[in-house]
């Protein structure tokens, strides 16, 4: 096992696919941080004009921690699509070169070499958004400097410098789980379809149905509180004034337990399916 997960990281480190999906995001910071010089502030007065009126604002609320918040929320289609794609042909590719065939001749168990490219995929999510979140940290700063931040869910919510950086680092560590949980299931759907280009677009259409189903009420609170489309938005509710952290928490926990379930699936049918 140990020497397939050297040899699954190796490939990802040499494909030239990697290296394209880090420029995407930094590509994806990069017109943040430029939309944001030029049109940020007209943005920030436009929305608080009226509040303007009533309170005095000190500093600038154009500041890193805006920033960053503004980048965590490419995490509701941009990245998980970019991610979707680069997991997913960790096993198309295999399939595409006839590598699975190969591997199959040798001493190699089946749940051992679909789980270790599980494994790979949760690595390499976590370590983008590593790279995403202290690219934007070093960028956002350096930049904009710190401050508080205003976020609009619903009402105006303001945080202090530091609540908001504390935050953020909470917001990125619960948005790993959505992202680990959707490079997954590109495995899982790559298990099923095997081709490329059908794996992209059955990963494009997983996420925009989640999407699509976050806003949708069930009428069942049981359900709307486990089904995972629902638990996809809980970084987000890091930005809510009043915190639930027992709710987030329980949410991230279920988002785990969908991840093991959907990894079962696949490593169960990767078994009982016929390589040819």
């Amino acid at each position: 096992m140990r020497r397939l997960l050297q040899a699954e990281l190796l490939k990802i480190l040499k494909q030239s696919k990697t290296y394209y999906a880090l420029g995407a995001i930094l590509l994806i910071e990069l017109l943040i941080f430029i939309t944001a010089y030029y049109q940020g502030s007209a943005i920030l007065d436009l929305l608080l004009n009226n509040l303007r009126q009533s309170f005095y604002f000190e500093g600038t609320l154009l500041n890193g921690n805006l920033i960053m918040y503004i980048v965590l929320n490419s995490l509701w289609f941009n990245v998980p699509l970019i991610l979707m794609i680069i997991t997913s042909g960790l096993m198309t590719d295999e399939h595409k070169d006839g590598t699975v065939q190969a591997v199959m001749l040798q001493a190699v168990k089946k749940w051992q070499f679909i789980g270790a490219k599980y494994i790979t995929a949760i690595a390499f999510t976590v370590f983008v958004i590593a790279f995403m979140m202290l690219s934007t940290f070093a960028l956002a700063y350096t930049v904009f400097g710190t401050g508080d931040l205003v976020v609009y869910i619903g009402t105006l919510n303001f945080f202090e410098a530091k609540e908001a950086f504390r935050r953020i680092c909470w917001a990125f560590a619960s948005g790993t789980v959505a992202m680990v949980f959707y490079s997954v299931v590109s495995i899982t759907l790559a298990v099923f379809i095997k081709e490329a280009a059908k794996t992209w677009i059955a990963a494009a259409l997983f996420l925009v149905v989640t999407n699509l189903l976050l806003k949708a009420d069930f009428g069942l609170a049981g359900l709307n509180h486990v089904f995972f489309p629902k638990l996809i938005d809980t970084w987000q509710q890091l930005f809510y004034y009043e915190t639930d952290w027992l709710k987030i928490g329980v949410n991230n926990a279920m988002l785990m337990l969908y991840i093991v379930a959907f990894a079962a699936i696949g490593i169960f049918t990767f078994q009982k399916k016929d390589i040819g």
